[in-house]
């Protein structure tokens, strides 16, 4: 039986994007105003032939208006709902979708709401411990939220910001700049453009900063510990500011952000969008990924770029009728506190606490610097093929030792033939592939010997006359089929 398509909250997201009434669009659609609106009220499914008509009027692809977009807010929201906060039995996937699905602005208020509540929590604990250890202080002002709102603006955008990465591939073009003589070349630009004069400062003062802009001299002083691709990111990142900061701030105001920090991190990441797809130009490099079947060395070679710049690039090859592979990418630290994370894929990373033990990311401390490669499952049947690697970011003196970070990317094993790193994998044997999960409190794997507590939810059992090689034994949490 062929799954019905209730789609019209994205109708409606659509129409009221282009500022047509349901009369007009209606007309367009050659449908009756009266169906029209029960199609975007999901009181009657979405037919091919009106689905046909959609994409030719709007000029989608068919595909980009049926995948499942909002399944990282059902994720996001299956996540904070599973919090202790709110009691009684799970809701099912099925509610959830049904939830996003009616009003996806509605479960980002609960999910705001819910961050709001953990950052007072948070405080909360913070000013007890300190009251406790009678020492005093606002450490307890919790800076982490407005971070985690930029970070979720990039994540519902599809950390594809359409303006900027067209501005960048025009700018790219109109100038005729080549990866191989990209330093020199955005070096004179600024200076021809914006009378701005890169110089190359020694850390002899104890300066911190790895990149710093007199307005009133004219002058962008980079940090001579900073690699080539890195100074090439840098002065792509001053060009954003020096010359697209209009059209950032229209971008910031568009996104309606709680607090004047977070709109301020929001600038500085959407200038860090900026200078990525400058010094990686969208069509070039998407169409040499896939000639290198997304072969992250290779493309560092041919684009004078890092290795952690080329997977957070491949991250965002989400351009409208010139999509590229969807990856997800994260960035993890040796505690293991994620510090960059995105994903144009089904796979979803925690909103709160650690990640998956046995995912390879971890491992790549143990081996720095080797691509380690990982076929993995996830607990809804979606399998991945996994790259992860160290990268280290210079202190550049003795008493200033070096930060390591593993970067990860990995896209859904159905795309193996254009990955280069799924050589001599069989993707067909699920047997051979790790069972990985977001985290333990989400995670209701049974077996699973790297549990670190019991997911929420669940029902213990505990039988002191029995102990198992699985840390916890537990009832799955409620898992009606709605």
């Amino acid at each position: 039986m062929q799954k019905k398509l209730f789609l019209g909250y994205k109708l409606r997201r659509l129409r009221e994007q282009r500022g047509l009434t349901q009369a007009s669009l209606a007309k367009t659609l050659e449908l009756s105003p009266s169906y029209l609106n029960q199609l975007e009220n999901n009181q009657r499914p979405l037919t091919l032939p009106v689905l046909m008509r959609i994409a030719a009027i709007f000029e989608l692809e068919l595909s980009a208006f049926l995948e499942d977009e909002d399944s990282r807010l059902v994720s996001d929201l299956r996540e904070a709902l599973a919090d202790p906060l709110f009691a009684g039995a799970p809701l099912t996937a099925a509610e959830l979708r049904s939830v996003v699905g009616s009003s996806p602005e509605l479960a980002r208020r609960v999910l705001s709401l819910h961050q709001a509540y953990q950052k007072l929590h948070e405080r909360v604990q913070s000013l007890a411990d300190s009251l406790s250890n009678r020492e005093q202080g606002d450490s307890f002002a919790g800076p982490q939220f407005p971070y985690e709102e930029v970070r979720d603006y990039f994540h519902y955008c599809n950390n594809y910001i359409g303006p900027l990465d067209e501005a960048a591939e025009r700018l790219w073009d109109t100038e005729k700049i080549h990866s191989g003589s990209l330093l020199n070349e955005l070096a004179a630009y600024l200076k021809r453009r914006h009378d701005v004069r890169v110089k190359i400062v020694a850390d002899e003062a104890g300066e911190t900063a790895m990149r710093s802009y007199d307005a009133t001299t004219g002058t962008l002083r980079l940090s001579a510990l900073l690699t080539s691709s890195s100074r090439a990111f840098h002065m792509a990142n001053q060009i954003a500011l020096l010359e697209f900061g209009d059209q950032i701030d229209e971008l910031v105001d568009q996104a309606k952000f709680s607090s004047e920090d977070a709109r301020s991190i929001c600038r500085v990441g959407l200038a860090n969008y900026f200078a990525g797809a400058l010094v990686l130009p969208y069509r070039a490099f998407a169409a040499q990924a896939r000639a290198l079947r997304h072969d992250v060395e290779q493309l560092q070679s041919r684009f004078s770029a890092s290795f952690e710049q080329v997977c957070h690039r491949l991250s965002t090859l989400q351009r409208p009728g010139a999509r590229g592979l969807p990856f997800y990418f994260v960035r993890v630290d040796m505690a293991g506190n994620i510090t960059k994370r995105h994903s144009a894929t089904r796979f979803h990373f925690a909103r709160f606490g650690g990640a998956c033990p046995l995912w390879n990311v971890h491992e790549a401390f143990a081996q720095p610097g080797k691509i380690l490669v990982q076929f993995a499952q996830m607990p809804d049947r979606t399998a991945y093929i996994s790259i992860a690697r160290t990268v280290t970011k210079r202190g550049g003196a003795y008493l200033k030792p070096s930060r390591q970070f593993a970067v990860g990317l990995g896209c859904e094993a159905s795309h193996a033939p254009e990955l280069v790193y799924a050589a001599g994998i069989d993707i067909t044997d699920m047997k051979a592939a790790v069972p990985i999960g977001v985290n333990c409190r989400l995670c209701e794997r049974t077996d699973c010997q790297q549990r670190a507590f019991p997911p929420i939810g669940s029902e213990l059992r505990v039988n002191e006359h029995h102990r198992s090689f699985v840390p916890y034994l537990f009832n799955p949490p409620d898992t009606r089929s709605g």
